[in-house]
C-alpha cells in the first residue's frame, strides 16, 4: 500500500481523471473517491493538507478545499481536531473486505453455451470504434458534432429539472406510468408535425427506438410469425425479429423504399423505415405509402413504421407518416428523440391502439418499470421551451450544406460511384462502380485517418465483397469533407 505522503501518487491519480467531470472540483472529488475505495489509501490514513494537495495537483487551494469539504460532508473523510482529515473507516464497511483484498480464485467454470437459449453476440451487428473522435475524417453515422449541440439550452433544462418542485415531480417510482409532462409534449409537439393525433393512452415512452422494437417483437412474435423486412435494412431490428419470429422475409428496396408486391402476401408484420430508409436514406412517396396501407388491409398484416430522422428534411415539409394515413389501427409507429437531440439521450416512443399500448406497458414494467424520469423531465422541458425546434432547424441547414459538399467531393474524387437520392437525413448511401474487399478498404481508409462504414451488415445475406458505403456527415465538419473523400478515393483504389 502506498503511503499517503507520496506526493507523486496524487498527481498520477489526478491525471487518470483529466477530461472527466464538468469541473476541476468534480475531478478532484472523483479522484479522492477512487483513491479511498480503490485501496490507494488505507482506512484511518491522514490526507495531505489542502495546501500540499493543491501544490501537488497544480490547482488552486480554493478548488481543493471545496472538494475536501464535500468529501467530509459525504462521510468519506472525518476531521480530527488539530490533526487533519482522515479516511473514514466506516465508509468502507459495506464493501465487505473487497477494498485492497485478494482476488477470488475460481476452481472451475460453468459451460454457459450449453445453457444458452440463444447467442445474440453471434449476430451480425453494426460495429463502431469507440475512438471515432480520433479520426481526422469521421464519416460515421449516429454520432454528433459537439459544436452543433445546444449545450446551453440543454444545461438550462437540466438545471430546471433539479429544482425542488421538479424533483418532487419525477423522483417517485411511477411503477409503469410515464412522466405526464413528456407524454404531453410528444402528443402535442412531436406527433402533430407527422400528421398523427393520438390520445395519451395510445403513447408509450421507451428507452430509444431500439427498446420499442424489442418490446414489440417480444409481445407479438413467435415461432409461427412471418415478418417482412427491408433488404437492405436496419440490422438491430432484423436481429430482434430473428430471435423471436419463425420466418423473416427480405423485401427488396428501390428508389421509393420498400417495394409493395406479392412478397407481402402471407405476412403477419412488415417493418419499414419510410421517411429515410435505413440505410439507403430514400423517402417513400405518398402513393406507395397508400399502397402499403391498402396491402396491409387486403392481406391482414400490421405495419411497424420506424420513423427515424423524419425531422431531418431539406426540401420543405416531409411526407406524412404512414400512421397518419392509418384508419384501422394497422400501423404501429416508432419514434425517437435521440436521433436528432443526441443518441445518448435514449428516449423513444410507440404510438398504437390503446389495448396494444397497455400490454406493451405491462411488458416494459417487467423489463425496467419505466424510463428514467429525471431524463424524461429535462427532455420534456427541452421540447416545451422550443429548443428542439430551433435545434432541428439548425441541423437541417448544416446537414444540407454538408451533404452538398459530400456529393460534390464524391463527383470529383469517386466519379463512377452513385449516391442514392435523399431529401434529408444525416448520411449518404454510396454504391461503388466495382466491388472491393470491405476489410481491406476499412483498414486502408483508417491509415489515412478516414473512418468509413461499409454496407454489408445491412443485407440479409452478406455479400462476398463490398459495393456499398454509408457515409455519415453528422460528425464531420464541412471543411474536412472534401479532403476526407480524396483520401477515401485513394483507399478504394488500394483495396482493389
Amino acid at each position: 500500500m502506498r503511503k499517503v505522503a507520496d506526493e507523486t501518487m496524487w498527481n498520477r491519480l489526478y491525471l487518470e481523471f483529466e477530461g472527466r467531470g464538468d469541473t476541476l472540483q468534480g475531478r478532484v472529488k472523483e479522484m479522492l473517491v477512487h483513491a479511498i475505495l480503490g485501496g490507494f489509501v488505507t482506512p484511518d490514513a491522514r490526507l495531505p493538507s489542502s495546501r500540499v494537495l493543491s501544490r501537488d495537483l497544480g490547482l488552486s487551494r480554493v478548488t481543493v478545499t471545496l472538494a475536501l469539504q464535500q468529501m467530509l460532508d459525504h462521510g468519506f473523510l472525518v476531521s480530527r481536531p488539530r490533526s487533519g482529515l482522515y479516511v473514514n473507516r466506516d465508509i468502507l464497511k459495506p464493501y465487505l473486505g473487497a477494498v485492497g483484498g485478494a482476488a477470488v480464485t475460481r476452481t472451475g467454470t460453468i459451460e454457459w453455451e450449453k445453457r444458452l437459449r440463444m447467442s445474440p453476440s453471434r449476430q451480425r451487428n453494426i460495429a463502431k470504434p469507440t475512438d471515432w473522435q480520433s479520426f481526422r475524417y469521421p464519416f460515421i453515422y449516429g454520432q454528433f458534432d459537439r459544436s452543433l449541440l445546444p449545450i446551453a439550452d440543454w444545461r438550462a433544462c437540466a438545471h430546471e429539472s433539479v429544482t425542488v418542485k421538479a424533483i418532487e415531480a419525477w423522483s417517485p417510482d411511477r411503477i409503469d406510468r410515464d412522466l405526464d409532462l413528456l407524454t404531453e409534449q410528444i402528443q402535442r409537439r412531436c406527433l402533430p408535425s407527422r400528421g398523427i393525433w393520438a390520445r395519451r393512452d395510445e403513447i408509450l415512452v421507451t428507452v430509444g427506438g431500439q427498446q420499442a422494437c424489442f418490446l414489440i417483437a417480444d409481445l407479438l412474435m413467435g415461432p409461427r410469425t412471418r415478418i417482412g423486412m427491408e433488404d437492405p435494412g436496419y440490422p438491430d431490428a432484423r436481429n430482434n425479429f430473428l430471435i423471436r419470429a419463425g420466418k423473416l422475409v427480405p423485401i427488396p428496396v428501390n428508389s421509393g423504399g420498400l417495394t409493395v408486391g406479392k412478397r407481402l402476401e402471407g405476412l403477419d408484420y412488415v417493418y419499414t423505415t419510410p421517411s429515410h430508409q435505413c440505410p439507403t436514406n430514400v423517402t417513400m412517396p405518398i402513393a406507395r405509402r397508400k399502397m402499403l396501407i391498402d396491402a396491409a388491409e387486403k392481406h391482414d398484416f400490421v405495419v411497424i413504421e420506424d420513423d427515424h430522422e423524419s425531422e431531418l428534411n431539406f426540401e420543405g415539409r416531409p411526407q406524412p407518416a404512414l400512421k397518419s394515413l392509418d384508419r384501422r389501427g394497422r400501423v404501429i409507429y416508432v419514434g425517437s428523440l435521440s436521433k436528432t437531440l443526441s443518441h445518448g439521450v435514449r428516449i423513444g416512443f410507440v404510438v398504437a391502439d390503446a389495448p396494444l399500448i397497455a400490454e406493451l406497458r405491462a411488458l416494459r414494467r417487467l423489463n425496467l418499470r419505466h424510463p428514467p424520469s429525471n431524463n424524461a423531465y429535462a427532455a420534456a422541458l427541452f421540447l416545451a421551451q422550443g429548443h428542439r425546434d430551433s435545434f432541428v432547424a439548425r441541423l437541417n441547414a448544416v446537414y444540407r450544406e454538408r451533404r452538398g459538399a459530400l456529393l460534390a467531393a464524391l463527383a470529383r474524387h469517386l466519379p463512377r460511384a452513385t449516391v442514392a437520392q435523399a431529401a434529408g437525413g444525416s448520411a449518404a448511401w454510396v454504391t461503388l462502380d466495382a466491388p472491393v474487399d470491405g476489410k481491406a478498404l476499412i483498414e486502408a481508409a483508417a491509415r489515412r485517418g478516414v473512418l468509413v462504414e461499409t454496407g454489408d451488415v445491412f443485407f440479409a445475406t452478406p455479400p462476398r465483397k463490398t459495393r456499398h458505403l454509408r457515409l455519415g456527415y453528422s460528425a464531420i465538419v464541412l471543411e474536412k469533407i472534401s479532403p476526407g473523400i480524396a483520401e477515401l478515393a485513394t483507399a478504394v483504389a488500394e483495396a482493389r
